[in-house]
């Protein structure tokens, strides 16, 4: 499995993804789940993938055929989609071609194929956009009520999204968030894995503002996570019944 998280804020969208792929406890690897897509200044589009890797894999690689498609229209290539809408819509028709071709061929041995991605972005001239794309090809949309999306192992770290981003949240503050938010991840589930892969998007940038990969032993994130551990400790006992 993976953990993979977005937050779309007044000031831009925060994305955070593991690279854990666990085909079982004797076959763990590292495999990058964050794709960019970007023509800096005029479109960016980040895509964080959980799920079948086959399934993943192949549906990056078929947008990404189409985008070098020298035929590529605005019904075919994310890059040319007139709208972010349209943009969800590509990926998901996409997604769900590419499950239904390989669940075809995984039938007999009962594999599993779901797989569901966030696509974030923004083009010149519209506003940032955030999509949950299902595994079947449809979608759902981040709002100012659910400022967040995640896929994968969520639950471990939705308590403190819920608890404390807001659409008024800073960037760093949601920096901050979504490294928490993993941090508890990690440490109740081990399908969800080191390194780390961060992107920031400012609004109005319409390109890659910032990207980090966090790696294990990170001085920064292991000083963040004892300190938050730190602090639940201490409230917990302050904290009378």
């Amino acid at each position: 499995m993976t953990y993979c998280v977005g937050l779309l804020l007044d000031e831009g969208m925060v994305l955070l993804s593991d690279t854990r792929t666990n085909a079982g406890l004797d076959n763990i690897a590292i495999y990058k789940k964050t794709f960019v897509f970007e023509e800096p200044g005029e479109r960016v589009i980040a895509i964080l993938t959980a799920g079948s890797l086959s399934v993943t894999q192949t549906t990056i690689a078929k947008l990404r055929e189409a985008i070098e498609d020298d035929d590529a229209t605005a019904q075919t290539s994310i890059m040319l989609a007139p709208t972010m809408l349209k943009v969800a819509e590509i990926i998901g028709d996409t997604l769900a071609s590419v499950r239904s071709e390989i669940d075809e061929k995984m039938q007999a041995s009962k594999v599993s194929t779901s797989a569901s991605m966030i696509v974030a972005g923004q083009r010149a001239g519209g506003a940032m956009r955030m999509f949950l794309i299902y595994p079947e090809g449809n979608f759902i949309e981040a709002t100012d009520d659910t400022p967040f999306l995640q896929i994968g192992e969520h639950k471990y770290g939705k308590p403190i999204l819920d608890r404390v981003v807001k659409p008024t949240t800073s960037l760093a503050d949601a920096q901050k968030a979504v490294l928490l938010s993993m941090d508890s991840t990690l440490r109740s589930n081990l399908s969800v894995g080191m390194p780390l892969d961060m992107t920031v998007i400012r609004e109005g940038d319409c390109r890659i503002s910032m990207r980090r990969r966090i790696e294990a032993g990170d001085p920064q994130f292991k000083t963040m996570s004892e300190a938050w551990s730190n602090a639940l400790r201490e409230s917990f006992v302050r904290i009378t019944i």
